[in-house]
């Protein structure tokens, strides 16, 4: 079996760079199944012969209106998730808080200072106080419970969830506006940025969801603009009266609300506390802001723009909870605000300025023209191509600028497009880690009582939720994702899958195809062919696979045993064809 991945790990390698789609008019079922590998995580079993009897116009109208489709049984599954409802405050309060403790008292278990409630002779290394926390803490309240129930919801609602649609705008909108996991208290944070604000977005306007993103505590901390501060010199000069003591209207709570947030005392324009101004001009989420959220790379603006666009957002930060933990919402602090003139992008701030100077900036970018071509073309390559046709591209640019940013009409528009459905599009995009599984599992009508394996393997594949450290987030592009040894990983989830040696996972295979069918080897690989990649499998590809079986088989053995059908079914799943969408 060793040589037998091997060889198809070459194959698919040298296929997914070299496959052509083919040129001839979509078949109304070849619609279908192009539609469901692009705007959703793929079809299950029957979910093509249900969308043909309904009709493939009525399927694309319903999820472009994900909230006309009942969720109720996805909702019932996460329901056990305590923390998908939590506010970011009390998984901060219950998770984060006893966990910087503990390593408070790690740290004097390492030093001199024995750990509270030891005596001298009592004291412990660092590394057994850590097991021993580990050991007494309840399963409910560990720390990675917060990010295994949020990376299960996001694998539950791609695999079982109707809204289809919905979950691809979700995964591709948490990409467009990365938040690394691995960077402090994000991952206690990241919950409620799903949850609040990217979430209920994802079909309306893009100021609104740029807006939201830009005043969330997971955004202000993962780029720094939460500790980024004027220049002594550019800070205003604000009374006791009139900030200091004065509670503030905080910006989104939790579930979207607004919070009531203390800012603490001023005294003379300063604050209380003098740590509280340490720091300086942070540039990452003004550069990142323009450069990935909006504009491009490529749209004209300076390294000035960037720098004073980084003048415009300082102040804004993040509300600190109790005992000074961070993470309870946005807070504007005036006192840490460069009030000084600033111009960015021909656009001009007189002195004196505050909070409205970084809206305003927002909004501009959000309904700039470079950024409707931004977001067509990101857009475009997630749907349609990994180079998209430069006409599409700019009739999706002109939608979104005529409809001020609406997404849905914006998504719409790819959709629409005679280039979605040009037939060289179809199976021309490689599928990313998280497509590949998530379609995988669909496509054998898996049943999931576990996800969390699942999310395991995503990180040998290559893309652990919510784990993406650069800006960038994940490629939506091909040549992000092929290479030998990914694609072997691949194969080696697909076989696993297939052979129920995914705890958690379980597959019934042989209920796939008729008995007699899955009797016969060969027989097997057609039947499964068709069921499992609306039969677009090579020639090339069944007789591989097929050499291959038999030459597994055991001379001794009854020609008529069904036992490599797993085996079988494996390999389809990782052959360049089902990678391909």
């Amino acid at each position: 079996m060793n040589r037998t991945k091997q060889f198809l790990g070459a194959v698919a390698t040298l296929a997914l760079l070299t496959g052509a789609a083919p040129e001839q008019k979509l078949t109304e079922r070849q619609r279908v199944l192009h539609a469901m590998n692009r705007l959703s995580f793929g079809p299950r079993p029957g979910d093509v012969e249900a969308v043909l009897k309904d009709g493939l116009d009525v399927w694309i109208n319903q999820q472009l209106h994900p909230d006309q489709l009942p969720d109720r049984a996805m909702e019932a599954r996460l329901a056990s998730m305590s923390t998908l409802r939590m506010s970011s405050n009390e998984i901060i309060q219950k998770f984060y808080r006893p966990l910087q403790e503990a390593r408070q008292q790690a740290k004097r278990a390492a030093g001199n200072a024995p750990p509270d409630g030891m005596k001298g002779d009592e004291k412990m290394d660092a590394a057994e106080l850590r097991r021993e926390l580990r050991k007494n803490t309840p399963p409910d309240a560990r720390p990675q419970r917060v990010m295994e129930e949020l990376q299960s919801q996001r694998i539950l609602r791609a695999v079982e969830s109707d809204r289809q649609l919905n979950e691809v705008m979700v995964d591709f909108w948490m990409n467009h506006f990365n938040v690394f996991a691995g960077k402090g208290i994000d991952r206690f944070l990241l919950t409620s940025y799903e949850r609040d604000t990217v979430r209920p977005r994802v079909w309306g306007r893009f100021e609104d969801l740029l807006m939201a993103t830009a005043k969330s505590p997971a955004m202000l901390f993962y780029l720094d603009n939460a500790r980024s501060v004027a220049a002594p010199e550019n800070r205003p000069q604000i009374s006791q009266r009139e900030d200091g003591g004065m509670r503030r209207r905080g910006g989104l709570g939790t579930r979207g609300r607004a919070n009531v947030m203390s800012e603490e005392p001023m005294m003379a324009g300063k604050p209380k506390n003098p740590k509280a101004t340490r720091g300086g001009l942070n540039e990452n989420y003004a550069r990142e802001i323009m450069e990935l959220h909006t504009l491009g790379v490529d749209a004209g603006y300076t390294q000035k723009d960037v720098t004073e666009l980084a003048r415009v957002l300082t102040g804004w930060t993040i509300a600190g909870g109790r005992k000074g933990i961070e993470g309870s919402g946005f807070l504007y602090r005036p006192q840490l605000h460069d009030s000084a003139a600033k111009t960015v992008l021909g656009v001009r701030f007189a002195p004196g300025g505050g909070m409205e100077e970084g809206e305003k900036m927002i909004r501009l970018l959000a309904h700039h023209p470079a950024t409707a071509r931004h977001i067509a073309t990101r857009l475009c390559q997630r749907l349609v191509a990994d180079e998209p046709p430069p006409a599409l591209v700019d009739r999706v640019a002109k939608r979104f600028l005529d409809t001020d940013g609406d997404l849905r009409q914006t998504v719409k528009a790819v959709i629409d497009g005679p280039e979605f459905w040009d037939p060289r599009a179809s199976r021309s995009k490689v599928k990313s880690p998280f497509e590949y599984a998530v379609s995988a599992v669909r496509a054998i009508r898996a049943t999931v009582n576990n996800p969390i394996p699942i999310a395991r393997a995503l990180q040998q594949i290559g893309e652990p939720l919510y784990g993406a450290q650069p800006p960038t987030g994940y490629s939506d592009k091909a040549d992000g994702w092929i290479n030998t040894g990914a694609l072997l990983n691949r194969l080696n989830f697909a076989l696993a899958l297939a052979s129920n040696k995914l705890p958690g996972v379980h597959a019934d295979v042989l209920s796939l195809i008729p008995a007699v069918e899955a009797a016969d080897p060969s027989r097997s690989v057609d039947a499964l062919a068709v069921v499992l990649t609306g039969g677009s499998l090579s020639e090339e590809t069944k007789s591989t696979i097929k050499a291959r079986i038999v030459e597994q088989k055991s001379p001794s053995e009854d020609p008529r045993d069904n036992t490599q059908l797993p085996t079988i079914t494996g390999l389809i799943l990782g052959s360049p064809e089902f990678q391909k969408q």
